[in-house]
């Protein structure tokens, strides 16, 4: 049985932030698995996603940390922010408008866990060499949803080209595959 999404939520996060709080400071800068950005490229983006799920909420504007900005501690706000937003039963299912397709809150960030956050826990492990492994239910999460959105994915800076997965590998492999990772 699936989690709820606060649960789903909770452990991707945790995950997250297990890998930047265990980030060798000489790992900061090492390049990624996305290309053109480095550890601290990636921690950023997600801390901006996160950021902009909260602000949808809100409707205020948010930014994306800064050089020079705490991105593990900007991290742990933002994360803090989701969770309590997905605890509240009024707030976890308010609809986030247009910009987000008028998904309820607790739809997107399940969306946002299962893939953006997901996903950018492996290139920032892979990057900073830690555990690779990831949420074995937020990989079948992700990988019933963005399967099925092969073809929307492929933008310029989004998902990379899919790479073959061998017949033996397992679901975390294929998605990452899927998702132009190289395993």
């Amino acid at each position: 049985m699936e989690s709820s999404i606060a649960g789903l939520y909770s452990r991707v996060a945790q995950d997250f932030t297990d890998r930047l709080q265990g980030c060798p400071q000489d790992r900061w800068n090492s390049a990624s698995p996305c290309p053109g950005w480095t550890a601290w490229d990636i921690a950023a983006h997600v801390v901006g996603n996160h950021r902009r799920a909260c602000a949808g909420l809100s409707g205020d504007d948010y930014q994306v940390p800064a050089a020079g900005e705490d991105v593990v501690a900007a991290w742990l706000h933002a994360t803090a922010e989701v969770q309590a937003a997905l605890e509240s039963e009024t707030t976890a299912r308010q609809a986030l408008g247009v910009d987000f397709g008028d998904l309820p809150f607790e739809q997107f960030v399940r969306r946002m866990a299962c893939a953006d956050t997901l996903i950018h826990t492996w290139d920032f492990a892979r990057a900073t060499g830690q555990t690779e492994r990831l949420d074995p239910e937020a990989v079948e999460v992700a990988w019933s949803f963005l399967a099925a959105e092969d073809a929307q994915i492929r933008l310029p800076h989004a998902y990379g080209a899919k790479i073959a997965a061998t017949d033996s590998a397992d679901v975390q492999t294929r998605l990452l595959n899927f998702l132009g990772r190289a395993v």
